[in-house]
């Protein structure tokens, strides 16, 4: 299932740009994860809340897509906790409830700095299926 993730993100122009890499990939869950860059960071030195919100987003759509197939965000939600500071941003989500055209996820993005990780972001979402035509 890894595999096929990675195929689904390296087809995904924008992720490729940030380098954003699928670190796991399984029946109700995913986890991203992110360099911190300097060109990805706010004037105050930590990571663009932009680059959070997309990293939950595209997670909470990867566990989605572990029990529904082809999907799509139909809504989400993102609370910043703390500033992202560090190397690194990992984000990791599950699935919540699934039916058979939704999915509510929920996805906790973290910086990771000299090894430890700190709660940056929590985001809560409605992903659905896309109908075949």
């Amino acid at each position: 299932m890894l595999e096929k993730g990675r195929e689904i993100l390296s087809q995904q122009s924008f992720s490729l740009l940030l380098g954003t890499k699928l670190e796991a990939f399984e029946a109700r869950s995913a986890e991203l994860s992110l360099e911190i860059r300097d060109d990805l960071k706010q004037n105050n030195g930590f990571a663009h809340g932009g680059v959070v919100s997309y990293l939950a987003d595209n997670c909470i759509t990867f566990a989605g897509a572990s029990v529904l197939g082809s999907c799509v965000t139909s809504e989400y939600k993102v609370n910043y906790v703390r500033p992202a500071i560090g190397d690194k941003l990992i984000a990791r989500s599950t699935v919540l409830y699934s039916g058979k055209r939704q999915a509510t996820c929920e996805c906790k993005v973290y910086a990771q700095a000299d090894g430890e990780e700190k709660l940056v972001a929590v985001s809560l979402g409605t992903i659905s299926r896309i109908a075949a035509s």
